[in-house]
């Protein structure tokens, strides 16, 4: 048996008190900024977004604090503080004498989506106290609350520890295969340079209205929609079938390379490119995507790609086997640092996903009999 089963099977083996988050703890509004808050200083100033505002030279709270965010984009945020801070467009939270602050944070953090799911307003959401104050919040003794912080804390900590190794092995991985992808796609004089517009067919794609196009794929839209940037959402009915590189050419990040591979659709911000006979489609997409087009585009409110532009540049064009080569070179490069669903990516998922399945068993308690 653990510590942990040992302390609830000694102190609370009925069932612990829950009560309301008002109840059992202090919660108040921030306070607007003056002229002084806005002298820069070195205490976070604590409002709408997941990081602090600015920084001030003064505090309106003290010793360990939570958080949540009061309005914008990360309205709800819940963050934990031990140190001197000014909250501003959020509110704070200490706790009494029943509960270990860094436990409720635990328990907040378990039901984050919970809390934003509570955002009002229109343009701007917002979070308001009376939106959680009335939320349940189970209390066991205060040496359980201490062994599932330690625990908690512990994994919170490996947790990070390992994802930053792993980010770290993942971002070289990535330079690797850029370095890589650079050398493979870089050839002599004895490799001919062929304008785009004779090895290739370039065709934008169709017109389609946003109202036809979803967020989320599922029966009624089972085809992937790409526009400027890559994926745009999902429609009813495939315009194109096969494997092609798709540049976006419209918008600020016009140029960027995508890889469609079955039934989708392409939309009139989409070029479709096509080999004529000389280009292995896969190379192609790796030679587009080297290639850098968005330094083509035009200058403007709206920057473009005109196909025309994309046709008159010249692409090395080496022998078919030798493509094939580069290809499987570069795909299992390609793979590891972008398939969420093996290598690296996938680890560190995995390691998330972990925390947050032992953190919701640790925060389940049956509650104690009236």
């Amino acid at each position: 048996m653990s510590k942990i089963e040992e302390l609830i099977a000694e102190l609370c083996p009925d069932g612990v008190e829950h009560k309301k988050l008002k109840d059992c703890t202090e919660m108040k509004r921030g306070t607007s900024a003056t002229k002084s808050t806005l002298d820069e200083g070195r205490i976070p100033v604590i409002s709408g977004g997941k990081e602090p505002a600015f920084y001030s030279n003064c505090s309106n709270r003290d010793g360990e604090t939570i958080t949540v965010a009061g309005s914008g984009a990360g309205a709800g945020y819940v963050q934990y503080w031990n140190e001197p801070i000014f909250v501003n467009d959020a509110f704070s939270i200490k706790v009494n004498e029943k509960i270990n602050t860094r436990y409720l944070y635990h328990f907040l953090l378990n039901i984050q989506g919970e809390i934003y799911a509570t955002k009002k307003g229109g343009g701007v959401p917002h979070v308001h106290i009376s939106s959680i104050e009335n939320f349940i919040i189970p209390l066991p003794p205060l040496p359980v609350q201490q062994e599932i912080v330690r625990i908690l804390d512990n994994f919170t900590e490996l947790t990070a520890e390992l994802t930053a190794e792993l980010t770290a092995e993942l971002t070289a991985r990535k330079k690797q295969y850029e370095y890589y992808r650079n050398v493979l796609l870089t050839f002599g004089d004895d490799v001919p340079m062929i304008a785009l517009g004779e090895t290739c067919s370039m065709k934008s794609g169709k017109s389609i209205s946003s109202s036809q196009i979803l967020n989320q794929k599922d029966e009624s839209a089972p085809y992937a929609c790409f526009g400027g940037n890559g994926i745009r959402g999902y429609v009813k009915n495939a315009s194109h079938h096969g494997e092609f590189p798709i540049i976006g050419r419209q918008g600020a990040l016009c140029g960027n390379v995508n890889y469609a591979s079955g039934d989708f659709y392409a939309t009139e911000h989409a070029v479709v490119v096509k080999s004529l006979g000389k280009y292995n489609q896969r190379f192609l997409f790796h030679l587009l995507t080297v290639m850098n087009l968005n330094q083509y585009k035009s200058q403007g409110a709206q920057p473009g790609l005109a196909v025309g532009n994309l046709e008159n540049l010249f692409a090395p064009v080496p022998p078919l086997n030798e493509q094939q080569y580069i290809v499987s070179i570069l795909d299992r490069f390609d793979a590891l640092c972008n398939d969420l669903t093996i290598g690296l990516p996938a680890e560190i998922e995995a390691r998330r996903k972990q925390y947050e399945y032992y953190r919701d068993i640790l925060l389940t308690f049956k509650e104690a009999s009236a």
